[in-house]
C-alpha cells in the first residue's frame, strides 16, 4: 500500500518545481545577490515538491472513477492497485500536515502563505464541489496559476518576489496554459494562447527582463517536451505523451538540479 501511494505521488514530476526554482535563481545570479541560505532554498525545494506529491495523490482519488475509462491512464496507482479512500486521505493530511508545519516554523511567513495559495487553488480545481477541472475556467487555473506560484516560492526565498520582473511571471502564465491546452487536445485555444505568449516573450527579451540563458532554462526543456505533445494533436497520441513525460519528468530533472546545486553554493 506504501509503494502505491508513493507512486501517486508522481516523484519524478517534481521536476516542474526544480525548472522555476533554476529559472528564479538565475535572477539572483545575473544581479550578482549573494545567496546566503542555500539549505533554506533546498528546503524550501522539497517542501514544494513534497505538497504538490500529496496534491497530485489528491487528484488521482477524485479522479479515479474518469481515469478508469483512459487509456493512457492505466499506469495510475489507484486504478493498478486499490487502497481504500480513508488510507490515501490520512496520506495526503499527514504529509500536508508536516510541509505546513515544517515550514511555518523553519522559513519566511511569505513562503508558506504562496503554499497555501497552491493548497487552495489545487483543492477549488480538482475537489468537489467546485471542481474547476470540469468547467471552462479549467485552463485559468491547472498548469499556468502553479508555474507562477512555483517561480514565486523560490523568490521569495531569495528575498523578493519580484527579482523576478512582473513581465516573465505572465509568461510563464501563459506558458503553462498553453501546455495544459495542448494536453487537453484543444488545439484551437493553443495556437491562440501560444501567439499571445510569444508576444510577451519577446517583450521579455526586448527589455532585457529575460537574458538568453534564463530563456533557455525557461523555454528550452519545456519546448522540446512541447513538440510530441503538439504532434500528439495529429498522431499517435499515446507514444507522443510518452516521449513528452520522459523529456520534461526525467531527463530534464537532472539537469535542472545539478544546475540548481552550481548556483546556490
Amino acid at each position: 500500500m506504501l509503494k502505491t501511494l508513493l507512486k501517486s505521488t508522481r516523484i519524478t514530476w517534481a521536476s516542474k518545481n526544480v525548472n522555476m526554482y533554476l529559472l528564479a535563481l538565475t535572477y539572483a545570479y545575473f544581479l550578482q545577490k549573494p545567496i546566503n541560505n542555500p539549505f533554506e532554498i533546498l528546503g524550501g525545494l522539497v517542501l514544494v515538491s513534497a505538497l504538490w506529491g500529496a496534491l497530485y495523490t489528491l487528484n488521482d482519488l477524485t479522479d479515479l472513477e474518469v481515469d478508469r475509462f483512459d487509456r493512457m491512464k492505466q499506469q495510475r496507482a489507484f486504478i493498478q492497485n486499490k487502497v481504500n479512500k480513508e488510507f490515501v486521505l490520512l496520506f495526503v493530511a499527514i504529509v500536508t500536515s508536516i510541509v505546513f508545519l515544517v515550514s511555518s516554523t523553519t522559513l519566511p511567513t511569505a513562503f508558506t502563505i504562496i503554499l497555501v495559495m497552491m493548497l487552495v487553488n489545487q483543492l477549488i480545481y480538482t475537489v468537489p464541489p467546485i471542481r474547476l477541472k470540469e468547467t471552462p475556467l479549467a485552463p485559468f487555473f491547472s498548469t499556468a496559476t502553479n508555474s507562477v506560484l512555483r517561480l514565486a516560492s523560490c523568490a521569495v526565498l531569495l528575498g523578493d518576489i519580484f527579482l523576478v520582473p512582473l513581465s516573465v511571471y505572465l509568461f510563464m502564465y501563459l506558458a503553462g496554459m498553453g501546455t495544459y491546452l495542448m494536453y487537453k487536445s484543444r488545439s484551437r485555444d493553443a495556437s491562440m494562447v501560444g501567439v499571445l505568449g510569444s508576444s510577451v516573450l519577446l517583450y521579455t527579451l526586448y527589455t532585457g527582463d529575460m537574458n538568453i540563458i534564463q530563456f533557455a532554462v525557461a523555454i528550452l526543456p519545456s519546448f522540446l517536451a512541447a513538440i510530441p505533445l503538439y504532434l500528439s494533436l495529429f498522431t499517435k497520441k499515446d507514444d507522443m505523451f510518452h516521449l513528452a513525460d520522459i523529456l520534461y519528468h526525467q531527463v530534464a530533472m537532472v539537469f535542472f538540479f545539478l544546475c540548481v546545486l552550481i548556483i546556490i553554493f
